[in-house]
């Protein structure tokens, strides 16, 4: 099946509008649909939707920890295990803790949409949207970096796996240490970064003129049109909605 081509500005309305949306909603059902439509538009966009729900199994231990809270220390709900008087899981906990993965699942899952594009598509869509060309090469590079700092972080920790560290294992005092020693030559390679980044843009004259020109001029097709009114059309629906 041939992949959903549209406008890298239609993308970023669409992560937008499904976003917000999940952060709206409590409602199950309904962030079920959200995600229901963002898995679709993921997969019409040849994305790999299987392995993003593989890697949010890591989400599972937060997910606990949340049913634990809201069941401790809410008291709405009905208890379904209790520790003498202390009810330590209730219906509403569980609720609360699907409603956290179904949103945070909405959320990977619609950002991952905006990957199809490249930096530079992104970077001229937000300039013809008006917004400064700052901004935007600044949104571009956060984008651009952080599976850099994912692999690198990757390798720190298998560094320490390899020395014999089974971080699984150790107490959490040590394991906080270590995730300190881990972290400082994140951060000092990124600042060598913006550094060498930095230097290597004022080589290149950037901000040298007030306009810039490009190369790469963005339309819109009909279909970004439609897919941009069905948007308006669905923030117009939640305004009533929600003010009624």
């Amino acid at each position: 099946m041939q992949s959903l081509e549209i406008d890298p500005r239609t993308k970023l309305t669409i992560v937008l509008l499904l976003s917000t949306l999940s952060l709206i909603y409590n409602n199950l059902y309904t962030l079920l649909i959200i995600l229901t439509v963002s898995v679709i538009l993921s997969f019409l966009m040849k994305r790999n939707v299987i392995s993003m729900f593989l890697s949010i199994r890591k989400l599972l231990p937060a997910m606990i920890a949340i049913a634990l809270i809201q069941s401790i220390f809410n008291k709405s709900g009905n208890p379904l295990f209790s520790l003498g008087k202390v009810v330590m899981l209730t219906d509403t906990g569980i609720i609360r803790a699907l409603e956290f993965l179904l949103r945070l699942t909405v959320i990977i899952v619609s950002a991952s949409i905006i990957t199809t594009s490249s930096s530079r598509e992104i970077i001229q869509g937000l300039v013809q949207w008006k917004c400064p060309y700052e901004i935007a090469f600044m949104t571009s590079i956060a984008i651009r970096f952080l599976p850099v700092f994912k692999e690198e972080m990757s390798d720190i920790v298998t560094a320490v796996q390899l020395r014999g560290i089974d971080l699984q294992k150790v107490r959490l005092n040590e394991k906080l240490k270590i995730y300190k020693y881990i972290l400082t030559p994140i951060v000092i390679n990124s600042v060598l970064k913006a550094k060498e980044l930095s230097a290597a843009m004022e080589m290149r004259g950037f901000r040298a003129y007030p306009c810039r020109t490009s190369y790469m001029i963005l339309k819109m097709k009909r279909i970004d049109y439609i897919i941009i009114g069905l948007c308006l059309g669905v923030v117009v629906f939640v305004i009533i909605q929600r003010g009624a």
